[in-house]
């Protein structure tokens, strides 16, 4: 009996230390279920902790959108109508995040057109950067996952939301915010990108 509790004890052991070096989850952010609008406000973020930003010339024309057929139709950000290049960032009130390692983020979307859907940051220096990755054209919904450390990444204007050059292993473990963008301006339904939900997982780092 005491080797069977001590074999269990060391099983648990050693699946709680390979477990302690995945991060748990940062942030969700859903959208609120309410009527669209155009552009998006911080009162479509159903997650209470987080602060929504918009920019580009094109983010006053960033839309929570929704449809009531076919039933299933979530409510997502949509950039069709978005007139220039455009991003979406949301910020933790309280933490930056520190995704090195094996931090995550994952998302619901649906493009259409040329467009790829990028992951953006803005770290706590004030350096914005957008991953060379992106998430491509899809005929239906379907669940992405970007595993932070596989990525590489271009430095990015932030108000034209244009990338300006390689940046070769940026520090990602202080990060002020997380977003998306597929830096290009709408085509309406048939050139554009959705976004249903994200999921950041990723240690909290007590902003200063």
């Amino acid at each position: 009996m005491k080797n069977i509790i001590l074999s269990a004890i060391l099983i648990f052991s050693v699946y709680s230390s390979s477990a302690q070096y995945r991060p748990g989850l940062f942030f969700r952010e859903d959208w609120k279920e309410i009527p669209a609008a155009t552009p998006v406000t911080q009162g479509h973020v159903s997650n209470p902790d987080l602060l929504l930003k918009l920019y580009g010339p094109g983010c006053d024309s960033i839309k929570k959108s929704h449809h009531e057929a076919p039933a299933d139709d979530p409510y997502y950000i949509w950039s069709g109508l978005c007139t220039g290049n455009w991003a979406v960032t949301l910020k933790h009130n309280k933490f930056n995040a520190d995704l090195t390692g094996y931090s995550k983020v994952l998302w619901r979307s649906k493009q259409a057109g040329l467009r790829c859907l990028h992951l953006l940051v803005k770290l706590a220096d004030g350096t914005w950067l957008v991953s060379t990755q992106g998430d491509c054209l899809s005929k239906d919904w379907k669940i992405t996952e970007f595993n932070i450390q596989d990525l590489s990444w271009y430095s990015l204007n932030i108000n034209k939301i244009i990338e300006i050059r390689p940046v070769a292993s940026p520090d990602l473990s202080k990060v002020e915010e997380i977003g998306f963008t597929d830096l290009m301006p709408g085509g309406g339904s048939d050139a554009c990108s959705r976004l249903d939900w994200i999921e950041v997982y990723g240690k909290q780092v007590l902003r200063k």
